[in-house]
């Protein structure tokens, strides 16, 4: 149980810091996403990985699929928020009318 308990801290480590940074330099993170809610999910998603997996991706390739994750999170649902006439108009041009 110790193991686990400090992998999780070791993903928290390496993951918060990589959050924090994209959130300061993306409104819409900031807007539509919270900030601990997508750093828990991550350790989630992440722990999924073994340690040796999760060491072995390089920094810079980890901010990349974090980005990737937190803007397909930021933009889902975002039809959710359409009123009834904007709706339609999104519906007409996938429609192609």
């Amino acid at each position: 149980m110790q193991e686990v308990t400090s992998y999780n801290q070791e993903l928290i480590n390496r993951i918060s810091p990589i959050v924090e940074k994209l959130f300061q330099t993306n409104s819409l993170y900031q807007v539509k996403l919270d900030k601990q809610e997508m750093i828990e999910m991550l350790v989630n998603l992440f722990g999924e990985l073994s340690p040796e997996e999760i060491r072995a991706i390089p920094d810079n390739q980890l901010t990349r699929r974090i980005d990737k994750i937190l803007v397909l999170e930021a933009v889902s649902g975002t039809l959710n928020d359409l009123t009834p006439e904007q709706l339609a108009i999104f519906d007409a041009a996938v429609e192609g009318k």
